[in-house]
């Protein structure tokens, strides 16, 4: 009997260490609760327009997290990632376990390049193809399907208070 409970004892140790070393997983509802929110409009290049309800990454904090741990995003929902400077600027899938397209915008909204169907959690660097001021992700498959390419543009103003 002893033998059984230091057996038992051994396999809760092991348990409650491997789920406090588990990944997060993050809903709708923690993006939600942690990034500001609004609406952006992609005028696709054959001229039809698409809403989608995005999650704002106005800072650094935000930027790093981005969608890591997320597991499901709804097909009209995005993250809109903006940086005060223009750059090239560089992704990565580390921690991010859905696949993305990454729509890479200039300043004025217009689409430079568009990076589809990016691997889940892969340290692969994905850059854009000149210099940005925005990076618009949303599911994998999305911008094939709605024809966004760098015919397309991003429509979004920024609230005075961001």
């Amino acid at each position: 009997m002893q033998e059984i409970r230091k057996i038992w004892g051994i396999c809760v140790f092991l348990l409650a260490a491997w789920t406090a070393h588990a990944d997060p997983v993050y809903t709708v509802r923690d993006l939600d609760a942690a990034f500001p929110k609004d609406v952006l409009i992609v005028e696709a290049g054959d001229g039809t327009c698409y809403r989608f309800d995005i999650y704002l990454a106005l800072d650094d904090p935000h930027r790093a997290r981005g969608l890591m741990f997320v597991r499901d995003l709804p097909a009209t929902t995005g993250m809109l990632f903006v940086y005060r400077r223009d750059d090239i600027l560089t992704f990565w899938m580390k921690n991010t376990y859905i696949p993305l397209d990454m729509v890479f915008a200039r300043r004025d909204g217009t689409v430079s390049s568009v990076v589809h169907d990016a691997e889940p959690l892969s340290l692969r660097t994905i850059a854009a193809a000149e210099p940005v001021a925005m990076v618009l992700e949303l599911n994998a498959g999305t911008a094939a399907r709605l024809h966004i390419d760098e015919r397309s543009r991003l429509l979004w103003e920024p609230a005075r208070d961001q």
